[in-house]
């Protein structure tokens, strides 16, 4: 087999060079060049089996039999929901979040869950999974299988500190770690072994030897995560990626890697609160509106299974202070809305918003002083979504208009409302999807006064409606 080598190729023009360049001398880019391995025509890479392309099969999909994705529950129901009902089979997940957010701790509870679920499944009378799920004609491990281990490839850790953490969430649990960061290593453990699961922490640590580059860099991340992925195909072995984010929020190595995997989820959180929210920005194999909510503690995650309970739990009856009913995925969630009205003594007033869109809130805003004619213009205009959330459908906007109204007039809104609408550039409110849902839950937490497109038509009959 031909020597392996690499070049470095413009990711603007496609120019190639065999060194590393600052500027392409083609189309002038900074810092476009990308270590790249090259190969021959039909040739593969080492350790890589794969058809050349003279033996590339046409399939008919009509031919297939449609299944159902084989699915594994992690062990807390928020994970599951998020996930679009628990780990596919052979999928490559990406976990983001800020340093110290908490994702080491929830995959190490992850990988204790399913380790647990495997002695158990081990037992013979375990009824946990049926008999129509232990065989797949299709040659895919079956779940019984696929139960056997979970493999933690530690590359920023010890060994040892993964133990006290282990210890500190559960006591005397079991687990596997490999502390490697050579990606073929790592492929040739998980082709010989063939654990249930795998989680790589993290992908920005790894790489591999037929690159020059240092691991982190663009090409690494990039062929670390291709090798991986075939791997986790070719095993059907499940693949959790830990990703470093940079200092705008933003993942970190190239945008192909959100591309390669399947599904990229997303730790968020303020350092400040307990809260912990999962969301998925990507999932092929089920809905990206849905979030799971986790509070922080000593011994690791816990699940928030009623949400708008806790986070409406020191809410005080006071002017800017507002309940919005919204929905994430199938969930309806409450939230508290918090408004601060100003006079500023700034030359320009500040429109700031946490957990809303900031020039959503500016156009709410230029609604208010058209439709309701209130003088704004010199006010400084703070909103926040309490708990930590951030609000992305047009549900919320009838709460935030109403908030920033009471804060401005210092009355409070009557006791138990809950607001639910779109607001129009008209100062007309529209009507927003599962109506009922949304309004079966506030009444469960027993918000009696239901302000929404059913009683009221705009903005001015909401302020009547609402304020005392």
């Amino acid at each position: 087999m031909p020597k392996v080598h690499s070049v470095y190729i413009c990711q603007q023009c496609g120019y190639h060079s065999s060194t590393y360049l600052g500027k392409c001398p083609q189309c002038d880019s900074w810092n476009s060049f990308v270590e790249t391995i090259e190969k021959g025509k039909g040739e593969s890479l080492p350790g890589v089996k794969g058809k050349v392309i003279g033996e590339a099969e046409i399939i008919d999909l009509s031919k297939i039999e449609k299944t159902d994705y084989k699915r594994l529950s992690t062990g807390f129901e928020e994970f599951d929901r998020v996930l679009g009902g628990g780990i596919v089979v052979g999928s490559l997940v990406l976990v983001s979040g800020d340093p110290g957010i908490g994702k080491s701790t929830l995959l190490t509870q992850l990988a204790l869950n399913i380790s647990e679920n495997s002695e158990k499944l081990r037992k013979p009378d375990s009824q946990r999974i049926r008999n129509s799920d232990l065989s797949d004609s299709t040659g895919t491990p079956s779940l019984s299988e696929s139960f056997r281990s979970v493999l933690y490839i530690a590359g920023e850790e010890s060994a040892t500190q993964i133990k006290l953490r282990v210890d500190r969430i559960r006591p005397d649990a079991q687990m596997m770690v490999l502390n490697e960061t050579d990606v073929d290593a790592i492929v040739e453990v998980i082709t010989s072994t063939k654990p249930g699961l795998v989680i790589v922490d993290s992908i920005q640590t790894m790489e591999t030897q037929e690159l020059e580059s240092v691991a982190g860099s663009v090409g690494q991340v990039r062929e670390c995560t291709h090798r991986l992925q075939k791997a986790a195909k070719k095993m059907h072995v499940p693949i959790f990626l830990v990703g470093h984010v940079t200092k705008e929020g933003n993942l970190a190595g190239p945008k192909t890697l959100e591309h390669i995997v399947d599904v990229v989820l997303s730790l968020e959180g303020d350092s400040s609160s307990l809260f912990r929210i999962l969301r998925s920005a990507k999932n092929r194999f089920g809905p990206t509106d849905e979030v799971g909510i986790f509070e922080m503690e000593d011994k690791g995650m816990i699940e928030v299974k009623n949400p708008s309970k806790l986070f409406l739990e020191q809410k005080v009856n006071a002017p800017g202070s507002v309940v919005v009913a919204l929905l994430t995925g199938v969930r309806p969630l409450l939230v508290e809305i918090q408004a601060l009205v100003t006079k500023t003594s700034l030359p320009i007033s500040r429109r700031t918003g946490s957990g809303v869109d900031n020039n959503r809130l500016q156009l709410l805003v230029a609604v208010l002083q058209k439709r309701l004619g209130l003088p704004l213009y010199d006010q400084d205009i703070f909103v926040n979504v309490t708990g930590g959330l951030k609000i992305i459908e047009p549900a919320g906007d009838l709460g935030i208009c109403l908030a920033i109204v009471s804060s401005f007039k210092d009355v409070s809104l009557k006791e138990k409302t809950i607001l639910i609408g779109e607001v129009g550039l008209l100062g007309e409110l529209r009507m927003v999807r599962q109506l009922e849902k949304r309004v079966g839950e506030a009444k469960k937490l027993g918000f009696s006064n239901v302000i929404s497109t059913e009683n009221a038509k705009n903005l001015v009959a909401a302020v009547s409606l609402a304020l005392k």
